[in-house]
């Protein structure tokens, strides 16, 4: 506030050499500039997003918002070692499955999920996580970003 409160203070210095006026209006003037012009703008342009920790019921429940957990989950370890099984009792079905070129199919191997896309006015990208498995065990999980296409109806 205190960046608003001295640019809105020389902005205004340039329109009135009367301090007091100026110093009155940029008081009266910060809080408004601030929340509706300043912090809106802010929060447009970054990328921050809270931080959750892994819950099996909110990953289930609230698909849109899982890339809040990916980051926590990822970096504790918390999925690693565990059975296929289990992930899917924990993080329900896969969605989808990679495409192995050599075999020309789907590899049973590593399961995707869609994360949600993360707030942002310049996001063109939706978070997703790829669960790789060995010997049906969970050995990896990647986040990696996919370009958002939307499907055209047909007329």
């Amino acid at each position: 506030m205190i960046v608003v409160f001295v640019l809105l203070f020389l902005f205004f210095n340039t329109v009135d050499r009367r301090k007091w006026l100026t110093i009155l209006i940029s008081l009266i003037l910060t809080p408004f500039a601030y929340f509706y012009v300043f912090y809106p703008f802010i929060n447009i342009i970054s990328s921050y997003h809270h931080q959750k920790y892994f819950n099996s019921e909110a990953w289930i429940d609230k698909p849109a918002l899982r890339y809040e957990m990916i980051d926590q989950t990822i970096e504790s370890d918390t999925l690693i070692g565990l059975s296929k099984n289990k992930i899917e009792e924990m993080l329900g079905k896969h969605e989808w499955l990679s495409w192995d070129d050599a075999k020309k199919d789907h590899d049973e191997n590593k399961w995707n999920y869609g994360l949600g896309i993360e707030p942002g006015a310049f996001n063109n990208q939706k978070e997703c996580a790829e669960l790789q498995f060995k010997n049906d065990t969970l050995i990896k999980i990647l986040n990696y970003q996919e370009e958002i296409t939307f499907n055209k109806e047909d007329e």
